[in-house]
C-alpha cells in the first residue's frame, strides 16, 4: 500500500508523540547509534532493534500503512503509544541516511505481527454476522431518552430564569457548587452536551473583568439550545440534527462516502481530566471540502487515530448530519499517506471573520470555523498578537491560548516579517494558528 521512497519529515513523526516527555525521549533515539538490523518494506512497514539497558535489544516495528494511522509494536514495557523507541525508529527512517534501507523483507518477529494485524483488518471489513438489533426496542429507548432530556431542559430553563431574576451578583456569591449540581442533573437527564455547557458557566464568574457580560452571553446560548430542543420538531432538518448533537445525542455518519486525496492539515489533543479528544483537520484536494475527524482516549492515553500532518491520503470520508457540520468519519484508505502539492484556498482576515459569521447562522453554538489565511504577518498588538495582512488594513487577534503556546514563536520565526499562509480556527475569541506554509515552501509546518 505504501509508496516506496516516500518518507515523512521529523515534524510529522513527532506530531504522533502522546506527550512532551515522549517527544523528547524519542528525539534522543532518532539517531543511528542505538539501532541495528533496521529496514522498511514497500508495504508500509518499518522495523529495527534498539539497544537498551538490558542484554537484549528492544524489537520495534511500525505499520505506517494502517487506515487509522500508524500502528506500533515494541518489546519494551512502556504503556505509551507510540513509545519512545517507535518514535526514534520513525525519526531515523525519516532521516533517509541509509540506516533504514528500503525494499527489505521484515524479520520473523516483525512479519508475524504484521501478518496477524492485517488479517484482523481484512476480517473487520467482512459483513457483520451479529443479528440485527430490534428496531422497535431501539425506538422505545430513544423515546425514553428524549423524554428525560426534555425534563432536564425544562428544569434548566427554570434555573436560568431564577438566575436572571436574582441578578448576576447572586451567581458570583453562589459559587461553583450551584453549577455543578445543575450539571449533575443534566447528566441524570442523559444530556451530556447541556451538562458540559453548564459546567462552563460555573467558571465564568471567576474569569476576570467583564465576566457578567460573558455570563449573560453564555446563558443566552444555553437558553437558545434549550428552546431548540424543546421545539426541535419545528426546525429545519439540518438545524434539528445540530441541536441533537449539541445536546449530546450520538449520531452516525450518513450519506455516500467522498473519495478524495485528503491533506492532513493539523492534529492536536485537548483533555478535560476524564477524556482526551484528538481533532484532525483534513482538506480534500479535489472536492475542496474541509473535514474534521474526532478520536477519543481515556485520560492519560492518546487516542488511537493518528495521521501525519502535511501528507495526503487517498481515502473515503463520510460526513455526519447537521447544519454547518464538518465532522466526518474516515473510511477505507486506498494508499498510504504521501506528499501533496495542493493547499486550501486562502482568505484575508476580513473574509475569514465573515466565513465564521456565516457558519454561525447554521450553528449558533459554533466556537470556531476552519480557514486558511493568506499573505498574513504575525505582529504585536498591545500585550497580545495578531495576524495582519501585508497592507496592514485588517487583522485577526490570536486567542489568549494561542498567544501562550510555543507554536507562536515558531510562526514568528517562519515569517521573519514576511507574509505566509496559515491554517487555523477562527472564532469569537480570535484565531488559533495550527499549521503554516512559508513563502515558496511546499512543506506543512505544524504549530500545534
Amino acid at each position: 500500500m505504501t509508496q516506496q521512497g516516500v518518507r515523512w519529515t521529523a515534524d510529522q513523526v513527532l506530531a504522533l508523540a502522546p506527550d512532551a516527555p515522549s517527544r523528547k525521549a524519542g528525539s534522543k533515539l532518532g539517531v543511528a547509534g542505538p539501532w541495528s538490523e533496521a529496514g522498511s518494506s514497500g508495504e508500509g512497514a518499518v522495523w529495527g532493534l534498539c539497544k537498551g539497558s538490558g542484554s537484549k535489544p528492544y524489537q520495534t516495528v511500525v505499520d505506517i500503512a494502517d487506515v487509522a494511522g500508524p500502528a506500533y509494536k515494541c518489546s519494551c514495557p512502556s504503556r505509551k503509544f507510540p513509545c519512545k523507541h517507535a518514535l526514534g525508529l520513525l525519526l531515523v527512517w525519516a532521516g533517509a541516511d541509509g540506516t533504514v534501507p528500503d525494499g527489505g523483507d521484515p524479520p520473523a518477529w516483525a512479519g508475524e505481527w504484521l501478518t496477524a494485524r492485517r488479517k484482523r483488518a481484512e476480517g473487520g471489513r467482512s459483513p457483520a454476522s451479529a443479528p440485527a438489533a430490534d428496531p422497535e426496542a431501539a425506538r422505545r429507548r430513544a423515546e425514553r431518552r428524549a423524554e428525560r432530556i426534555t425534563a432536564g431542559a425544562t428544569e434548566l430553563e427554570q434555573r436560568l430564569s431564577d438566575l436572571l431574576r436574582g441578578g448576576t451578583a447572586a451567581a458570583e456569591q453562589a459559587g461553583y457548587g450551584l453549577w455543578e449540581e445543575t450539571a449533575a442533573r443534566m447528566v441524570d437527564a442523559q444530556a451530556p452536551g447541556l451538562a458540559s455547557r453548564v459546567r462552563e458557566l460555573g467558571a465564568v464568574p471567576s474569569s476576570g473583568p467583564g465576566w457578567p457580560v460573558r455570563l449573560l452571553e453564555e446563558c443566552a446560548l444555553l437558553h437558545l439550545l434549550d428552546r431548540g430542543w424543546l421545539h426541535r420538531d419545528r426546525l429545519p432538518a439540518g438545524l434539528a440534527a445540530t441541536v441533537r448533537s449539541r445536546v449530546g445525542l450520538p449520531a452516525q455518519p450518513e450519506g455516500p462516502p467522498v473519495r478524495d486525496h485528503w491533506l492532513v492539515l493539523a492534529q492536536y489533543d485537548t483533555a478535560d481530566g476524564k477524556l482526551t479528544t484528538r481533532r484532525i483537520w483534513l482538506y480534500g484536494t479535489e472536492s475542496g471540502r474541509t473535514a474534521l475527524l474526532l478520536s477519543y482516549g481515556a485520560a492519560g492515553r492518546a487516542p488511537a487515530l493518528a495521521l501525519p500532518t502535511g501528507l495526503a491520503l487517498d481515502a473515503e470520508v463520510t460526513g455526519y448530519p447537521g447544519a454547518a457540520q464538518l465532522r466526518a468519519d474516515l473510511g477505507e484508505q486506498f494508499t498510504a499517506p504521501a506528499p501533496a502539492a495542493h493547499r486550501p484556498p486562502g482568505a484575508g482576515p476580513e473574509e475569514a471573520a465573515a466565513r465564521y459569521g456565516a457558519a454561525l447562522r447554521d450553528d449558533p453554538w459554533l466556537e470556531s470555523w476552519p480557514v486558511t489565511l493568506t499573505g498574513v504577518i504575525p505582529t504585536r498588538d498591545g500585550d497580545g498578537w495578531q495576524l495582519a495582512d501585508a497592507a496592514g488594513e485588517s487583522a485577526l487577534p490570536l486567542t489568549r491560548l494561542a498567544a501562550s503556546r510555543p507554536g507562536l514563536w515558531r510562526l514568528v520565526a517562519l515569517s521573519g516579517g514576511a507574509p505566509l499562509e496559515v491554517f487555523g480556527e477562527c472564532g469569537h475569541q480570535g484565531f488559533t494558528p495550527l499549521a503554516a506554509w512559508p513563502k515558496d515552501s511546499g512543506e506543512t509546518v505544524s504549530l500545534c
